[in-house]
């Protein structure tokens, strides 16, 4: 099978497109569906569903929270399996979200599915230093009654990111690292739900009920319905396979900012094996552990679950340290294609990535990016807030508008009617989710930031 220096030369110009793709060195059609459907599953089954309980469960309750998994997931399912089956158009493969954004709709087209796969993968690593910083800190809780505060710990969760990034600096270098984070969420799943069940089990004045006014109740449920779109895809789909490098050399020579895909053909099929495998076994896990903490503590549940966690110690400090050591592979594993953009921009292309010259850019790149993170993430600690901003900022277009806008336009004529009807329907319920999601994000940020002030110690 050709690789893609076969495929797509640097500088090839794309018909219609109106811009030059970017090539890539990367080695294509090589790994199982399997391999990319266990990349999926560990990369969605974080730390971050930690927090799910009280960021889906609680603003809407049994009915409407379980209505609301279920539809969600189903819809985020299907579309990313739209857009899977989007891996070619008119003969030419797309590796990149963007370059298939901006094939079809031009130039413009692209430079907007770029910032927002790009704020989204930012905020996401905000949200995982957030979290991070949670997980030391409750440990440090169970041996001192004076705490440090959380800016201090948000800070070494920085420092920790920042030194795994800058010495893993390649996808191809973090697969000997997947292993250690399946095993290291399994830790942390199992204690977590075996504490979850006794809980649950001695707790007789769990309250189910929706608290607030009416007001109150539409924008949280709105920002709970972000959350669960955050839990169920990320808007990368078409880089999110599992990559493999060939030297620095060869690939920055190339002069592509994107991660292409690696999974062997036929590509469609196999990507939508794997996200069967994700939508199936992945979710019956971060569902699971959602559902089973406000199973086991009603609206009262923490937005971090460990901190409501009965004991013992042990367990309690396990959690929260697997959590945490799980989310130095995760959070890189959703930084990579910033790191490698900024390497290829800023790196000299003919020398290797542990040269002296790119080991200083290197250095200087990621200390910026995450400074940065580490800065707004202190000023900003409300984890509810993190999530539910890229779920509907981003979320919202690059998992349902985009697939369907792309659908109309290449199948404008063969499509049918119905066809048609349908795929504007998705883009106009969408955009008005999305506006409204993103309302109600904005208004939680607000609300936060009058009641705990900047650079709160929550």
């Amino acid at each position: 099978m050709a690789s893609s220096r076969d495929t797509e030369a640097a500088g090839q110009e794309l018909k219609g497109s109106g811009y030059t793709i970017a090539a890539t060195a990367h080695a294509v059609d090589s790994d199982s569906w399997q391999q990319v459907g266990l990349l999926l599953v560990i990369g969605f089954n974080c730390a971050y569903v930690l927090s799910f309980s009280n960021l889906m469960m609680v603003p809407l309750g049994w009915g409407w929270g379980v209505s609301c998994l279920l539809l969600v997931g189903g819809a985020a399912w299907y579309a990313n399996w739209l857009l899977a089956g989007l891996h070619v158009v008119d003969g030419q493969r797309f590796i990149r979200y963007r370059d298939l954004m901006g094939f079809v709709f031009g130039r413009n087209m692209y430079y907007l599915t770029w910032f927002l796969q790009f704020t989204t993968l930012l905020l996401t690593n905000m949200g995982f230093i957030l979290l991070g910083a949670r997980a030391l800190k409750a440990i440090n809780v169970e041996f001192t009654h004076s705490p440090a505060r959380l800016q201090w710990f948000i800070a070494v969760t920085g420092a920790v990111y920042f030194a795994f990034a800058y010495l893993v600096p390649t996808i191809s270098a973090m697969r000997n690292w997947l292993a250690t984070s399946a095993a290291l969420t399994i830790a942390f799943d199992v204690a977590l739900l075996a504490v979850l069940v006794k809980d649950g089990k001695s707790n007789n004045q769990k309250d189910y009920n929706v608290h607030g006014t009416q007001a109150e109740k539409v924008f949280n449920a709105l920002g709970a319905v972000a959350a669960i779109l955050v839990c169920n895809t990320s808007g990368l789909l078409p880089e999110i396979q599992v990559w493999r490098s060939t030297t620095f050399k060869s690939f920055s020579s190339s002069c592509g900012d994107g991660l292409p895909s690696t999974l062997r053909e036929p590509a469609v099929r196999n990507m939508r094996r794997a996200l069967l495998l994700q939508y199936t076994a992945g979710a019956a896990v971060y569902y699971g552990v959602s559902v089973a903490g406000y199973w086991a503590y009603g609206s009262t549940v923490s937005e971090y679950l460990p901190n409501q966690l009965s004991g013992p110690r042990w367990a309690a400090v396990l959690i929260n340290a697997a959590a945490f050591l799980q989310s130095v592979v995760s959070q890189h594993l959703f930084a990579v294609p910033i790191h490698e953009a900024m390497d290829t921009r800023l790196q000299r292309l003919d020398e290797g990535m542990f040269s002296r010259h790119n080991l200083s850019r290197r250095f200087v790149s990621r200390g910026l990016i995450f400074g940065f993170n580490v800065f707004v993430t202190a000023l900003f600690p409300f984890m509810g807030d993190f999530v539910n901003l890229f779920g509907s900022f981003a979320l919202f277009p690059l998992t349902f508008m985009f697939p369907s806008m792309v659908v109309l336009k290449i199948k404008a004529k063969s499509g049918g009617r119905w066809n048609r009807i349908w795929h504007w329907g998705v883009i106009v319920l969408s955009t008005v989710l999305g506006i409204a999601t993103t309302a109600a994000a904005v208004r939680l940020i607000f609300n936060n930031a009058k009641v705990y002030h900047f650079f709160a110690d929550m």
